[in-house]
């Protein structure tokens, strides 16, 4: 059975590189429509919007998520260009590299962490969900992370954020429930994305993270893609308030 999206509206945060980025491909060659955003990366986005059909099919839209009102501008930007909004992909984030212990943290430092990962997911469902209401339905799919479940030193303020919206989904599976929104959860482990180039990069600390996967490699973007996909599918209609874990058996949960 091959999974089709068409006529679907799907949002997808943080879209341009990375995890979101093969997201966009593949939700676009399913035939939906897609609208990303992209904060810093500009050519990146316009090339993938291109390859991906351009504006009548997908469409990048700058949006900085720490802020709330440019997370209201993507969704009204979404509904106004397509009519609707049936999936959001909430995937936009970052990562602290190097390590940094918690009494060297700043203030600064802990609340960008929190205003792009944590904050910004509570924006972007906070104007999707009465959309979705008023469809009678959707789909919103979190990006989190094996260090939201188990915890990271030295970077304990992402892995803090990346707990809170695990919370988050499962608060919202139940309190959305009743009108026919699915809300779950992916939490990826190691992935080959930017985010994970300084590790990729250094032999030792490689080295050290491949060890503790039992398949034995990272992953690839679009091997988390393709579970957001299921997830957002007919195959996953009786699904809400899960985390689904794909990090190669290094993290086992549940």
């Amino acid at each position: 059975m091959n999974i089709t999206l068409k006529n679907q509206v799907t949002l997808v945060t943080g879209g341009s590189r990375g995890i979101g980025a093969a997201t966009v491909k593949l939700f676009a060659s399913t035939e939906a429509k897609v609208v990303f955003n992209y904060l810093h990366a500009a050519r990146q986005a316009r090339e993938l919007a291109a390859a991906c059909g351009g504006r009548g099919r997908v469409l990048a839209v700058r949006a900085n998520l720490a802020r709330v009102a440019d997370a209201q501008r993507l969704v009204k930007i979404t509904v106004r260009t397509y009519g609707r909004l049936d999936v959001l992909v909430a995937n936009a984030g970052i990562w602290n590299y190097p390590p940094l212990p918690i009494e060297k943290m700043t203030e600064q430092e802990w609340d960008e962490m929190m205003a792009i990962n944590l904050k910004g997911v509570y924006g972007v469902i906070h104007h999707a969900v009465p959309q979705m209401i008023r469809q009678g339905g959707g789909r919103i799919i979190v990006v989190s992370s094996t260090a939201g479940q188990r915890g990271e030193a030295f970077h304990t303020h992402y892995a803090a954020s990346k707990g809170g919206v695990i919370s988050l989904v499962k608060g919202l599976s139940t309190e959305l429930a009743p009108h026919q929104i699915l809300v779950n959860c992916v939490a990826p482990g190691w992935i080959e994305t930017d985010m994970a180039r300084p590790v990729l990069k250094n032999r030792g600390m490689c080295r050290k993270a491949v060890s503790a996967i039992p398949l034995g490699r990272f992953g690839r973007p679009e091997e988390v893609a393709m579970p957001i996909l299921f997830l957002a599918s007919s195959m996953a209609t009786y699904m809400t308030g899960e985390v689904v874990n794909i990090n190669g058996g290094n993290v086992l949960c549940g």
